[in-house]
Formats: structure tokens, C-alpha cells, sequence
């Protein structure tokens, strides 16, 4: 969808079929949730701002939703995918029976060859029974669905360290505090959420065992490198995950860039009780490391234990080697925080 109110970006829909295509070709199947309903009723009736009465809001989705299957369906069926349409609340997850009508319903249709385009149904939800935003009910839909894989596209390029001028956060193995603290609402006139519901959704979705992608939709055509690790945004790994679990999603890291050589002590503290590497225990570094490169981990012997994030370039690494915290933040006193390597952005491989 585009950012303009009551606009789309037609040629974006079709690029997205063509990446849809070229995945059901491979064996993958796609379900897609789709925002856009209330911003094109928005137009049509002329008002510039998403309504604040739930009346009107519905109003919007009703006169929205048939011109946006009309869109999808103008961008698809040229390209031999047949498209379904369902709306959903709620109240087709509370009981048993209604979310297995919800399963039974998508799996038919993808046995047909359908893409089912699922949307909240804005229309007849009240407070109650709305999901809010369809990054919770795609995440809902993953977890009902089992699925691998659960790509969330928008105007949001990924998770930043920072809402106004931060970097892209790569791979979160775990959601905590500290990574919900890092998200921020949208100023959209006419979305709702924002990161705040993408984390909210990473962690229905990765609790499930989903893997979760978050970034940028302004260029579908590397929705196929999404599932190569190959593509620009933050993936959440699954919740839960033994080792060879870890290893397999550790792939959608970014080519390591150096290493970091830690003593015993250091090691301990990230494997044996998870927490951050602090510049106390780093030996010694190889390669040209910048500020939020992944590098590798390694003990005295050489053997890799770890892969993280690195919050110091190589010379800074070479200014904070085994000092404390207070020492580092003498040196830097304008950085948030001392340690090496955040344990929200490590990956232990043992």
C-alpha cells in the first residue's frame, strides 16, 4: 500500500505477484495480509484523516474493501494467480471450531491454487473483537497456520537502535525489554501501530515457532531473498530454539565482518549465563569492524562460540579491551551504555 492516503501502488502489487509467483513455483506457499480498506474509503469520501469514531471508521472499510480485492485482483489475475478474499475478527480465533473453519478454509484454498488476501473485517468489529492492526492478525494467522516464515512489509525499513537516525538491528534472538523499548508508534494519518505492533507480533509469531521478518515493502521483488537471509530489515528467530536450530537461523545474519577473541571468564558469562559481553573480557579483535557490524565470537582456542553485534568500531574495540565499564565511560562518555556486545543482540552457538 502506498503512504498517500486513498492511493496504491499498483506497480508494486504486480512485482509482488511476480515474487508470489516465482515462490509457488518453488514449493512455497503464500498467504498475504493486506492493509488498505479504510485509507481508500478515506478517499472516496474525502476526508484526509483516519476517523476517531468506530461508526465512520466502518463506513470507510465497507466502501474500501471491494475497491481494494478489485486492486488486488487487477494486479494478480494477469498472472495466472487466483485470488480469495477473507475477513476476519477476533472472534474467528476464540473457539476451537471457529479457528479451525479459519484453517480448514485456507488450507482448501491453497490447495486450489488460491491466494487467500486476508483483511480485518473493519466493517462489523467493535473494540471487543478488533485485532487493532494486521500485524497482530497475520501473526494470529502464522501461528494458526504453522507457518516458517512470517514477512512483515511497510514503511518500516526494520527495528533501528534508534527511532530518528539508529541502524538497522539485523537479528534479534530473543525479544525483551530492551528490544521493545527500541520500537515506536506510527504518525500515519491513516495506519495504526507501528513497531510497537511489529514487536507485539514478533512475539505471538516467534513464540509459535515462526521465524519473523520485518522491513521495508518498497521493493517486493526480494520477498524470495527473505527466505535466503539474503534481504535489508530484522529477523526474529523462533522462540525456544536448541542448537541446531540456533545454527540454522544464525544464516540470516550478515556476513560476519571480524572476530572478537574472549578469555574463559567472558565466555562463561555469554554461555553458560547468558549476558553481554563486556570489554573486561575481550583479548584481542581481527578484521575492519564498524559500529553494529556482526562479527564472531570466539574462546582462547580459536573455536567460534557466538555471533553478535558489535556496538564499537576496531579502534574504539582498541581503546576499551579489558576495562571495566566505568573506564569506558570515561573514554566515551557520550555512549549509552558500555558493554561490547548487548546479549539481546548475541547468539550463543553452544
Amino acid at each position: 500500500m502506498s503512504p498517500t492516503p486513498g492511493t496504491i501502488e499498483a506497480d508494486r502489487l504486480r512485482i509482488l505477484g511476480e515474487s508470489v509467483r516465482n515462490l509457488r513455483k518453488e514449493g512455497v506457499e503464500v498467504i498475504i495480509v493486506s492493509s488498505g480498506a479504510v485509507g481508500l474509503g478515506m478517499a472516496k469520501l474525502g476526508l484526509s484523516a483516519r476517523p476517531s469514531d468506530l461508526s465512520t471508521l466502518r463506513a470507510c472499510a465497507a466502501i474500501g474493501q471491494s475497491l481494494l480485492m478489485d486492486i488486488w485482483s487487477e494486479a494478480f489475475e494477469p498472472l495466472g494467480l487466483i485470488i480469495a478474499q477473507m475477513l476476519l475478527t477476533r472472534e474467528d480465533f476464540r473457539s476451537r471450531k471457529s479457528s479451525q473453519n479459519v484453517e480448514l478454509t485456507l488450507q482448501r484454498l491453497l490447495e486450489h491454487g488460491a491466494i487467500p488476501i486476508i483483511n480485518e473485517n473493519d466493517s462489523v468489529s467493535d473494540e471487543e473483537i478488533r485485532f487493532g492492526d494486521n500485524d497482530v492478525l497475520s501473526a494470529l494467522l502464522a501461528s494458526l497456520c504453522k507457518a516458517e516464515m512470517l514477512a512483515i512489509l511497510s514503511t518500516a525499513p526494520g527495528l533501528m537502535t534508534s527511532p530518528e537516525d539508529g541502524d538497522i538491528i539485523p537479528f534479534v534472538s530473543e525479544i525483551t525489554p530492551a528490544i521493545e523499548a527500541m520500537a515506536e508508534g506510527t504518525k500515519s494519518s491513516t495506519a495504526v501501530g507501528g513497531m510497537v505492533t511489529k514487536i507485539e507480533a514478533a512475539k505471538i509469531a516467534t513464540m509459535s515457532g515462526c521465524a519473523v521478518f520485518v522491513g521495508s515493502g518498497t521493493k517486493p521483488d526480494r520477498l524470495p531473498f527473505i527466505l535466503k537471509g539474503e534481504a535489508t530489515g530484522t529477523f526474529f528467530a523462533p522462540a525456544g530454539l536448541g542448537l541446531n536450530e540456533r545454527k540454522k537461523w544464525l544464516a540470516f545474519f550478515p556476513e560476519p565482518t571480524g572476530a572478537l577473541v574472549l578469555d574463559e571468564g567472558a565466555c562463561q558469562a555469554i554461555i553458560q549465563e547468558g549476558k553481554s559481553l563486556l570489554a573486561i573480557g575481550l583479548v584481542s579483535c581481527r578484521g575492519e569492524i564498524c559500529r553494529s557490524d556482526v562479527v564472531t565470537i570466539e574462546n582462547p582456542d580459536g573455536e567460534i562460540i557466538a555471533r553478535g553485534i558489535c556496538r564499537f568500531s576496531s579502534e574504539e574495540l582498541s581503546q576499551v579491551k579489558g576495562k571495566s565499564n566505568d573506564e569506558i565511560h570515561l573514554i566515551f562518555p557520550e555512549r549509552n551504555g558500555a558493554e561490547v556486545i548487548h546479549r539481546d543482540h548475541l547468539a550463543p552457538l553452544r
